[in-house]
C-alpha cells in the first residue's frame, strides 16, 4: 500500500489558528484542514511547508515545532499528516486555493468540518493549548 507523506501548518496568529475550506481534498469531499500540502522527493517537511504556503497564501513561513501526526487509509492508500507549528514572517495572507479561511480559538476547532486526517491534530491542539496558547 502506497504512503502519501502530507504536512500541515497550524499558523498561529493573535492566539487563533487559520483553517481552510477546499472545494476537494485528497478524501474526494470537501472539508476545512489546517493548510499544506504533499511532501516532494528530496524536499524536507518544513521545505515543503514554505513551499506549498507560498503557493496557497502567497505569504513567507517559518515553520517551528513538530504538533502531531495522523494516519489514513483512503482506498488503495495510507495518507500520513505531519503537523507543524508556523507563524507568518512577511505577506498577506491570500488564498489561491481554498474557498474559504478563518481563524479560530483551539477550543473552536471542531466546530468546522474538518477533513479526517486534520481531526486527530486538532485534538491534540485543544488537549495542548492551556501549553501553547
Amino acid at each position: 500500500m502506497k504512503t502519501i507523506q502530507v504536512v500541515a501548518a497550524v499558523i498561529i496568529k493573535n492566539k487563533k489558528i487559520l483553517i481552510a475550506r477546499r472545494k476537494n481534498s485528497m478524501c474526494g469531499n470537501p472539508g476545512w484542514e489546517f493548510p499544506g500540502g504533499k511532501v516532494e522527493q528530496g524536499e524536507t517537511s518544513q521545505q515543503c511547508l514554505v513551499r506549498e504556503i507560498k503557493e496557497e497564501f502567497d505569504v513567507l513561513i517559518d515553520v517551528g515545532n513538530f504538533i502531531a501526526e495522523s494516519k489514513l487509509k483512503i482506498k488503495n492508500k495510507i495518507i500520513h499528516l505531519a503537523a507543524y507549528e508556523a507563524v507568518v514572517l512577511s505577506g498577506i495572507i491570500t488564498p489561491t486555493e481554498h474557498e474559504e479561511i478563518a481563524f479560530v480559538i483551539p477550543d473552536e476547532l471542531l466546530n468546522y468540518d474538518l477533513l479526517p486526517a486534520d481531526v486527530p491534530i486538532a485534538k491534540e491542539i485543544i488537549r495542548d493549548c492551556s501549553e501553547n496558547f
